[in-house]
């Protein structure tokens, strides 16, 4: 019995170290012992900064993240610690990653509230959901504009309309303000489009609500004059006389040389024209 035993220990302590052995020789392999060397490992601040930079210059934004992060976690209480943090949004929105920058945004300007440089990340906030797919005019032909949604046209205009109104002074307002032009009739552009989506499906009421309510919200955007013939076609199909001859009085006065005037039976639909 005591033969046994001792043989069964002696087996028993082979496969234990042969287990061992293998998570060892695993851990080397994928270069996950607790020894693996940092090459950033004894860097100063100031030369994290620089390899992040670098980093970016040759459009390694993760490298330029990792770097800004370790900057951060090492050196938390300094001058380059903030500049990371005002860096890192920038690389996530020239990485496309525009979740991450708008949370790193904010974080930012919780932060610091005060900093001299919170102005360009009100910003870059703008610019951020100026760029997350709002292009609605250079999509018209590949979806419905019924169904997108102009929220981040929505949200890049706030963003834009905060910096303006906070910092009229900011070497950053000027563009903001021109791009909110934009976005006011990227928005107005929208509404036309539900108004005539619901045209198209004799929705008359529906669509002539949807006209109105540009025209009303966005009253200087250049869709109203398209807003303007809906609201008017809306209620001819619905046999509003009054309503119709108001609306066709507005149009003509303030579009008397209108394209969608111009519209031929034999051409396309009206609401195809663009």
């Amino acid at each position: 019995m005591l033969k046994i035993s001792l043989k069964h220990f002696r087996i028993t302590t082979t496969m234990r170290l042969t287990v061992l052995s293998l998570i060892f020789f695993g851990l080397s392999a994928c270069g996950g012992l607790p020894g693996k060397m940092d090459e950033t490992k004894g860097l100063s601040a100031a030369q994290l900064y620089d390899e992040s930079k670098d980093d970016l210059r040759s459009g390694n934004y993760e490298g330029a993240i990792k770097k800004l992060e370790k900057l951060e976690a090492r050196y938390p209480f300094g001058t380059y610690a903030q500049q990371a943090q005002l860096d890192i949004p920038y690389i996530y929105y020239k990485q496309g990653d525009h979740t991450q920058a708008l949370a790193a945004i904010e974080r930012f300007i919780k932060l610091h509230p005060k900093h001299e440089n919170i102005d360009y990340l009100f910003y870059l906030r703008g610019l951020v959901n100026f760029n997350d797919r709002i292009n609605l005019l250079q999509s018209l032909t590949k979806q419905d504009m019924s169904e997108r949604d102009p929220r981040a046209a929505r949200e890049a205009f706030d963003a834009f309309k905060a910096l303006a109104i906070r910092f009229p002074d900011s070497k950053y307002t000027p563009d903001a303000l021109l791009r909110m032009k934009y976005l006011v009739n990227v928005m107005a552009q929208y509404d036309v489009h539900v108004a005539k989506y619901y045209y198209r499906r004799g929705a008359y009421l529906a669509s002539a609500n949807r006209a109105q309510s540009a025209i009303k919200e966005y009253p200087d955007a250049p869709a109203i004059e398209e807003a303007l013939f809906v609201l008017y076609k809306s209620y001819d199909k619905m046999n509003l006389m009054e309503l119709r001859d108001d609306a066709k009085r507005v149009f003509t006065k303030n579009f008397p040389n209108s394209r969608f005037t111009e519209v031929k039976k034999e051409d396309k639909s009206w609401w195809q024209l663009w």
